[in-house]
């Protein structure tokens, strides 16, 4: 028999229409909706390692892992019903838009709501009380299996044989329900595909298909263990517990209710120890725990289904993301497009963003364009529907790629202008508007100005459209890259600005003289952009980014020139980064014969500008 090569740790479950795959960093649930898309959600997960130490621990990691199992796989269920359904009501009922109005809950929460308590509920009555009750009639009837006989063996596997034909029922009964046998084959495509990896064949669809539908680490083994080694806790707890009832004279409905309450406390107990002997059974393929394994594979033949090709392309995709967001800290979260609410979805995007280290006030301007409110209504609760949802997922994915959102929506305000931005240039910064005020303050009444390292033209055209309000001005403006140039000219059509462009490096091609001439130049050190942020580092142009080694290789080659391109009393606006004032000003004082040098600081108190004078 061919020996597994490639054990890995990843799970699963299976969903409505899909598979849900969980590794250690992630958990990824992929389904296909009703027009036949695959539909992916991958959701970040705290690593092993990030957790506290004693939640690693032998057996208590059982316990911790049935709960998470518990929790995140009701979860990706819910979700799942949600996003296979991808019908959105054309014409919603008035109880459902009273609703979302008065309460703002959609009827998917209400349903997902009472779902929840239902199935806790049912799993209570059927394998706590009704073991209970029926073991406690047997009882009644047969005072030899009572507890206070043979030390209660017979009750407590009496009880624990009622747990198993309970289990046992319940699966053969969900048999019969079409959606139910559905469920089953993407269990099926879900134990497929891990086999396929862990024999060490390629995730493809034929190769996934001829591997078995039994696993060693399935859930329904798992729950297989938990209600047998349920009867010997059970059991161990139960004996000194009956003589506290008999000594304590506790009997009738108090002693049913603290036995219910007892193994509802002992279920952590019983889902660590099963916890550790399935991970010890699944260490290996011995013909000789085969017996041990046995049972769980038998109840495997009810709870898998061969799938179609469908069901395992759902399984491979989210097996591979999985194995990728495992590998890659970076590689991006996806949500479901669902209908859902306001501060819900802005709750999921914030974290997803603040774990990429993306700034996340991009979350509520996303929200605020696509949803066409203003930011300061993001805080009022209202239902999303599906196809807003969407549109708000399309550029928050983009996002998480880490290209600049004002590169995604193709244009950006500044100045209370609107321009037109794309890799070609820099996003203009609400610094640079320093920048632009001193510009305007400074002009006069028949001036003129260049504008150097211009980019997308955003400092020209404001200072343009600001001073040309009260007084006759002209505008022209630099820059090296054609490309930027092409932004630029069509920012100055969009604003209505006659602004004048020529590509220079700096002031190389540059005719006549300026009474002001600004510039933003590149002024990043050369070793310090690999630590930009990703969405500058690896889409921003390098070109508008680095100024050298020290950042100041723009301000000496203007220093050197400028005097030649400026008029009597003309001056000088540099815009530059944090502590890089006071050395512009060393290498001007040293370069020219400036009249003066000063500082304007942005609202932030950083020294952000620098004046000087001609």
């Amino acid at each position: 028999m061919k020996k597994k090569t490639n054990r890995t740790y990843i799970g699963g479950q299976a969903v409505i229409e899909g598979v849900m795959m969980r590794g250690k960093r992630a958990s990824v649930t992929v389904v296909r909706d009703d027009t036949g898309e695959l539909q992916t959600e991958a959701r970040r997960l705290t690593p092993p390692e990030k957790r506290k130490k004693w939640l690693r621990l032998p057996f208590i990691r059982g316990v911790v892992s049935f709960w998470n199992s518990l929790v995140g796989g009701m979860q990706a269920l819910m979700r799942s019903a949600e996003a296979a359904d991808t019908t959105e009501q054309e014409d919603p009922t008035k109880f459902s838009e009273w609703m979302k109005n008065k309460w703002k809950v959609t009827l998917g929460d209400i349903f997902t709501g009472v779902a929840v308590v239902i199935g806790a509920a049912l799993a209570l009555v059927l394998f706590v009380y009704l073991p209970l009750l029926f073991t406690g009639l047997i009882a009644t009837a047969f005072p030899a299996v009572d507890k206070s006989e043979m030390y209660g063996l017979w009750y407590y596997l009496i009880e624990g044989g009622f747990r198993l034909a309970i289990f046992v029922i319940y699966i053969l009964f969900t048999l019969l329900l079409p959606d139910l046998r559905r469920t089953y084959m993407c269990h099926g495509a879900e134990h497929k595909t891990i086999n396929c990896y862990e024999y060490g064949k390629p995730l493809t669809v034929e190769n996934v298909r001829g591997c078995s539908r039994l696993h060693d680490r399935c859930g329904t083994t798992f729950l297989f263990l938990v209600l047998i080694i349920s009867i010997l806790i059970f059991a161990l707890a139960g004996v000194p517990l009956d003589m506290l009832y008999t000594a304590a004279h506790i009997e009738g409905f108090w002693e049913s209710l603290l036995s219910v309450v007892v193994r509802i406390l002992l279920l952590p107990v019983v889902a660590g120890i099963s916890y550790e002997i399935l991970k010890l059974l699944s260490y290996t393929d011995s013909p000789l725990v085969l017996p041990l394994k046995a049972p769980g594979y038998l109840m495997q033949t009810l709870t898998t289904r061969e799938p179609t090709d469908e069901m395992i392309e759902c399984a491979i995709r989210a097996f591979e993301r999985v194995r990728l967001m495992d590998a890659d800290p970076e590689a991006p979260e996806e949500f479901f497009v669902t209908e859902t609410k306001l501060t819900k979805l802005s709750a999921l995007m914030k974290k997803s963003f603040a774990a990429q280290n993306i700034d996340e006030s991009d979350a509520e301007w996303i929200l605020s364009i696509s949803l066409n409110i203003p930011r300061s209504a993001l805080t009022e609760e209202r239902v999303i529907t599906r196809s807003e949802c969407k549109r708000v997922l399309d550029v928050f994915n983009q996002r998480l790629t880490g290209r600049p959102l004002w590169y995604i929506y193709g244009n950006t305000e500044f100045y209370g202008y609107t321009f037109k931005v794309d890799e070609r240039v820099l996003i203009p910064r609400p610094e640079t508007e320093v920048l632009v005020r001193e510009a305007v303050i400074s002009l006069r009444e028949g001036d003129s100005m260049l504008d150097l390292c211009t980019g997308s033209g955003a400092v020209a055209i404001a200072v343009f459209c600001e001073a040309s309000k009260d007084k006759n001005v002209t505008v022209a403006a630099s820059d090296v890259s054609e490309g930027a140039l092409e932004v630029a000219r069509e920012n100055a059509r969009l604003n209505k600005a006659n602004v004048s462009f020529v590509k220079s490096d700096l002031l190389e091609s540059v005719r006549g003289r300026y009474n002001l001439i600004t510039a933003n130049p590149p002024y990043v050190k050369k070793g310090e952009i690999a630590g930009l942020p990703k969405d500058v580092r690896e889409f921003e142009p390098h070109l508008a980014l680095d100024g050298g080694e020290d950042g100041l290789d723009f301000y000496r080659r203007i220093a050197q020139d400028v005097p030649r391109y400026m008029a009597r009393g003309g001056m000088l606006l540099l815009e530059c980064g944090e502590d890089q004032a006071r050395e512009i000003i060393k290498i001007f004082q040293t370069a020219t014969r400036c009249e003066f040098a000063m500082v304007v600081k942005d609202l932030a108190g950083v020294e952000r500008v620098v004046k000087i004078g001609f």
